[in-house]
């Protein structure tokens, strides 16, 4: 997924024209604020309690009060990953302007990015119209409220804010109810696990180049131009077809692809998108809806359904592997079948990955309730899209992981070196996954190859 390039590794520099920008808009916001007429969350309450006007002393304390009081969440936290991209989302969202926080709160965030302060955001059980549970958890601690996470343990705020030399954020007209609205969780997801299936994708292509070598299987279906030329010159078996498994891999890859493409489009229109509301918009306070992710929320649900028929896919050419009807090697890809096994456990552990995929299968963005009196009566829940998507694809990386050792142990057991180009993949597998002569405990191979994968490709 393309990224902007704030988006990238490395530290945050503000560029003085952006800050500039910033101040400019802040300083208009607050001249706005003087006519005295009620803004949503800044002189009123928010949600069912909208139509109650703040007093001046009220006002002072609730931008405060709206990240205290909304911090209702729990264990599990979010990974460091995707902690990470909430806050460069957030970023990124102020910079465009339409928040109209100050620069003071954007370099406080693009501090906190560059000294890694990593609050604890929940990562599940969000029934709200748009993210305020996750966001006052992940924003109060700028204030030395919560808890942020050093090295997996919990940790005051304050604290770690003392230990960075930074003194607690005091939050200005509008920047609590700013940092609270819109979507931003639900962009870091689409975001992180847009860029994983890519990832996810490419190993794919390379599994299932690996089976069509070892089995020797007819290559004149298939049409894709990169997958043809992974298997050139792999020798082809005297067989009529091979297993739908085999034949359908590029073309249920290519479909994952273009949901995983879908994605970035939607997540690009939500990042140009405003998503205060109200948001600041040519000198006027304007509505908008940009806390309901829904659009993101459906398009993660579809990449999902999509990686458990590629997952289906994946687990059965495995098995297929193991099956000396279609592959000619030994049954279970065992040295010595009978005494060993072989790999007919690392099928089992695919399958079971597989079936903790399918239990995700459902739908995360159908199911809403009335919450706030009725006044939110429709969640998006496309935080819970992403986060059961992030689960799916973590157990598809293991499934990948069991297809590249079994890949590995049967052009092993073939001998010759295969396709030409793949021989450099079968090298590098040579490398990661010593042969299997005799069975022994895979597990911690499975794991290591699954994490290599996920962080490459």
């Amino acid at each position: 997924m393309d990224t902007p390039d704030l988006l990238r590794d490395g530290p945050i520099e503000l560029a003085p024209e952006l800050l500039a920008r910033v101040r400019r808009q802040r300083v208009a916001m607050l001249a706005a604020l003087e006519n005295g007429e009620p803004v949503y969350g800044v002189n009123t309450g928010m949600g069912r309690l909208a139509g109650v006007r703040l007093t001046p002393q009220q006002q002072a304390e609730h931008q405060r009060n709206l990240l205290v009081g909304r911090a209702v969440g729990g264990p599990p936290w979010l990974s460091a990953e995707l902690t990470r991209a909430l806050l460069l989302i957030r970023l990124r969202g102020f910079l465009r302007g339409d928040a109209a926080v100050s620069a003071e709160l954007v370099t406080f965030l693009a501090d906190r990015l560059n000294d890694g302060f990593r609050p604890a955001v929940p990562r599940d059980s969000l029934g709200s119209a748009g993210e305020i549970i996750p966001l006052a958890h992940a924003f109060q601690t700028f204030t030395g409220i919560g808890s942020v996470l050093e090295d997996g343990v919990l940790t005051d705020a304050a604290d770690a804010l003392a230990r960075r030399g930074a003194q607690p954020y005091v939050l200005g007209p509008k920047e609590g109810a700013s940092l609270i609205q819109g979507s931003p969780l639900a962009e870091a997801y689409a975001w992180v696990c847009g860029n994983l299936v890519r990832r996810l994708v490419s190993w794919q292509m390379m599994c299932a180049a690996i089976v069509v070598d070892v089995l020797g299987a007819p290559q004149a279906i298939y049409r894709d131009p990169k997958f043809r030329d992974l298997i050139a010159g792999a020798t082809e078996r005297p067989v009529v077809q091979a297993p739908i498994s085999v034949r359908v891999g590029p073309e249920v890859l290519a479909f994952v692809d273009r949901t995983r493409t879908d994605l970035a489009h939607t997540l690009q229109e939500s990042w140009d998108t405003p998503s205060d509301s109200p948001s600041f918009l040519d000198g006027s306070f304007v509505p908008t809806t940009g806390y309901h992710a829904a659009a993101l929320g459906l398009r993660m649900d579809a990449v999902k359904a999509a990686l458990v028929h590629a997952a289906e896919v994946s687990v059965q050419r495995l098995h297929r592997l193991l099956d000396p009807q279609f592959s000619g090697l030994p049954p279970q890809l065992a040295v010595d079948p009978g005494p060993q096994a072989g790999l007919t456990p690392l099928h089992k552990r695919a399958a079971g990955e597989l079936h903790a995929m399918r239990r995700l299968a459902a739908p995360a963005t159908l199911g809403s309730l009335d919450t706030s009196g009725g006044q939110e009566d429709v969640q998006a829940f496309a935080t819970a899209a992403g986060a059961d998507l992030e689960t799916a694809i973590g157990h598809f990386f293991v499934i990948t992981a069991c297809e590249l050792i079994a890949g590995r142990q049967a052009r092993y057991l073939a001998k010759g070196p295969g396709a030409p180009n793949l021989a450099e993949t079968y090298a590098w597998l040579a490398e990661q996954i010593p042969p299997m002569a005799v069975d022994r405990a895979l597990g911690p191979e499975v794991d290591r190859l699954a994490a290599h994968c996920r962080a490459s490709g």
